[in-house]
């Protein structure tokens, strides 16, 4: 539709599409992974949804860059990012800004996804008539209890003054 309607904009798409390609595709069949490789990989996969929903959707990221080598679970943080975009951002007519942010906090990785979408009082992910929904925090939450056992979490609340806010500590 957009080579048709938009010649520029669809070779844009195409360019950050090759892009979130090259980064997800290796990344499908890692083990583990760094907190920086999993960047590299959501940033093209936000840019791809910019450039679908336009003005709507905005992003921060807030990572040290001497966070990057640190040990991390593959497709987790993109999945985090999925996550606001779908049951947040989209959902929202305005839209809204996904912030993701990484820190040391008392010898822990904490790596936060936050929105400025619709937020859990619109119905919360967990809730039993959600199909389908709160299977992708699920299977983190597993993945993590295998990979650090007794020593990760996956926390979800609701975002102040609006949207929701995901914490994985390490």
């Amino acid at each position: 539709y957009l080579i048709e309607t938009d010649p520029k904009r669809a070779s844009e798409m195409q360019k950050v599409l090759i892009s979130y390609l090259r980064a997800a595709l290796p990344q499908m069949r890692q083990e583990s992974s760094t907190l920086g490789r999993e960047l590299a990989l959501i940033r093209p996969y936000l840019e791809l949804l910019k450039l679908r929903i336009e003005d709507r959707l905005t992003y921060d990221i807030q990572v040290p860059t001497g966070l990057e080598s640190t040990v991390f679970p593959p497709m987790v943080l993109q999945t985090l990012v999925e996550n606001a975009i779908k049951h947040g951002i989209e959902p929202k007519p305005e839209g809204g800004r996904v912030t993701v942010s990484a820190q040391v906090v008392d010898g822990q990785l904490r790596v936060e996804v936050a929105d400025t979408g619709l937020g859990l009082n619109h119905g919360h992910i967990f809730a039993s008539n959600t199909q389908g929904m709160g299977l992708g925090l699920d299977n983190i939450r597993n993945r993590l209890a295998l990979l650090y056992p007794g020593v990760s979490s996956l926390d979800l609340r609701a975002g102040v003054p609006e949207g929701t806010v995901v914490t994985l500590t390490i």
